[in-house]
């Protein structure tokens, strides 16, 4: 049970502190940001400052331990926006190398959410 624990907070801190490291500059609406959201990817200048908030919120949300309910809709949150922006880059860009490396992302979003229901069936 503690190394499940120990593992699924390494993995979910990190998938956390990327989430709102990365969202910062979207909710700022850094001249980056716009320029890869907006002028590359095509999504309109409103949603930016949205997204990064909600990515915010949902990071926050799968590192408060109870709350079960929201901690499932914040992954999923999180799970959309990943694959989403995947599919967007895919889409626009190609199959290039730096696309595929959002799979890196998925992969620990998947991790944090496999290994908290992992956790959770051991303390039930």
């Amino acid at each position: 049970m503690k190394r499940i624990s120990l593992i699924y907070w390494i993995v979910t801190g990190l998938f956390a502190a990327f989430m709102i490291f990365s969202s910062i500059s979207n909710v700022t609406l850094a001249p980056e940001a716009v320029a890869m959201l907006s002028d590359h990817l095509g999504y309109p200048k409103y949603i930016i400052p949205f997204l990064g908030a909600a990515k915010i919120v949902g990071a926050i949300a799968i590192l408060i331990p109870s709350f079960r309910r929201i901690k499932e809709w914040a992954y999923a949150g999180l799970f959309f926006d990943l694959v989403g922006a995947f599919f967007s880059l895919l889409k626009v860009d190609g199959p290039q190398p730096s696309v595929f490396f959002m799979l890196i992302f998925i992969g620990m979003l998947l991790a944090s959410y496999f290994l908290w229901h992992k956790k959770i069936a051991t303390v039930a």
